[in-house]
């Protein structure tokens, strides 16, 4: 099982690529770090650790393109240390890859990821670090879903969302406690969640059921409080809602 830390410093592209790391069965554990800085001192305290320890990272998957110590500037870095961890750049950029394989990269993965891609670059590691891939197809937990906070992924409970908003290609996350943007439709979340009482109330809002406090109509205007915050609902969606609500138990 890979030990890894992703690192980038746009903040979506990252909390992407701990999602699709998180998803793959031969990835034990994954961080992200936010710049090459952050990286640096991380890889440092798993390089004290050493190769058997609880900080140990075994493959940095890599942005190029950051402010300040860029990433090819901690590739030449690493190759310094008596035993670094494997390489993989991310990159938007096509220009770098001579640089990035004089460095000794595994591999180097082209933005906007493929989550095909992405699993041939970590085979690759695998491979190199002698871990062994498991033989049942891991599922992902649909309970939760995973999020970077902090530069650490975390997992939020699908039950603890009480809507979701769209942002682009990106979705934002509420709960109680706060938000969270991940790079998934919108749409995406609506036909994964359905069967779970999360219901489109308008193209731009996602609400679960059980969070909505009140019904509000006014002036031919429908709206719901969900969370403490008051969503409008679309025309097109009211009469589904209504009727939803007054079957909830």
């Amino acid at each position: 099982m890979l030990r890894a830390l992703a690192v980038d410093d746009e903040r979506p592209s990252l909390e992407e690529l701990l999602y699709l790391l998180s998803a793959d069965p031969r990835i034990g554990s994954v961080e992200g770090a936010g710049d090459a800085t952050e990286a640096l001192r991380r890889i440092n305290r798993a390089l004290e650790s050493g190769p058997d320890g609880p900080e140990a990272v075994d493959v940095v998957f890599l942005d190029i393109q950051m402010p300040g110590l860029d990433g090819l500037d901690l590739a030449r870095l690493l190759t310094g240390f008596a035993r670094p961890p494997l390489v993989v750049f991310v990159t938007a950029h096509e220009d770098f890859a001579v640089q990035a394989f004089d460095l000794k990269a595994v591999d180097y993965v082209l933005k906007p990821v493929r989550k095909e891609r992405l699993a041939e670059a970590v085979r690759r590691a695998a491979e190199l670090r002698g871990a062994a891939p498991r033989i049942r197809v891991h599922e992902p937990d649909p309970d939760h879903i995973p999020v970077e906070l902090g530069g650490v992924t975390r997992f939020v409970a699908v039950d603890d969302i009480t809507h979701v908003e769209a942002q682009g290609d990106y979705a934002r996350l509420h709960t109680d406690r706060g938000s969270h943007l991940v790079r998934i439709p919108l749409s995406t979340l609506e036909d994964r969640w359905s069967a779970r009482g999360f219901v489109r109330i308008h193209r731009r809002h996602l609400v679960a059921l059980r969070h909505i406090g009140e019904l509000r109509l006014d002036a031919g205007t429908v709206s719901v409080l969900v969370g403490g915050e008051e969503l409008q609902v679309s025309r097109r969606h009211a009469r589904e809602l209504r009727d939803l609500l007054m079957r909830r138990p």
